[in-house]
């Protein structure tokens, strides 16, 4: 019972954050929803081994990226999931709610690694070992995932002038 009411308190403090982290993933909170949905049914399967874990905030993290990798797996996801229009380039450098919106609709048009790569390094604060840690990969692949990432979206929003807590 005392492992039933940690997992509880832990969910309980936890599941904004996770949301939140989900939808910057996802990019849509129905999905971000399932996802962490997902996510704590798992975790509670695995409460034990996740509570003795060094940190169980890092190790529930790497748990909602993986299922997040994994999703790209199911062909019911590929054939449902509509693709992210982005508009073209403009005449002037975007500002305001509209850079944020065509910022996000660009991280949806890349891959799911690297869109996980720059949500983990950039709005969650990761640096290079964590994110690599949350991905189960080198940190050589974060580090050159994070350099195609940024070049992509570079091409995809050429006016782009990065600001405040957005990725750059």
């Amino acid at each position: 019972m005392r492992d039933e009411r940690e997992y509880v308190d832990y969910v309980q403090a936890r599941t904004p954050s996770l949301r939140r982290l989900a939808h910057r993933l996802c990019g849509e909170w129905s999905a971000a929803d399932d996802l962490v949905q997902e996510c704590l049914v798992a975790l509670y399967r695995h409460w034990r081994k996740a509570s003795a874990a060094d940190s169980i905030d890092a190790y529930v993290r790497a748990m909602l990226v993986h299922a997040y990798l994994a999703e790209r797996e199911r062909t019911w996801t590929r054939r449902v999931r509509p693709a992210a229009d982005v508009a073209g380039p403009s005449a002037t450098p975007l500002t305001g709610a509209e850079d944020r919106i065509d910022l996000l609709a660009a991280l949806g048009k890349l891959s799911r690694g690297q869109r996980a790569v720059l949500v983990l390094r950039y709005w969650e604060d990761l640096d290079v070992a964590r994110t690599a840690a949350a991905l189960g990969c080198s940190t050589g692949t974060v580090k050159s995932q994070t350099s195609y990432a940024i070049a992509a979206l570079r091409r995809l929003l050429p006016n782009y002038v990065p600001g405040g807590s957005d990725i750059p």
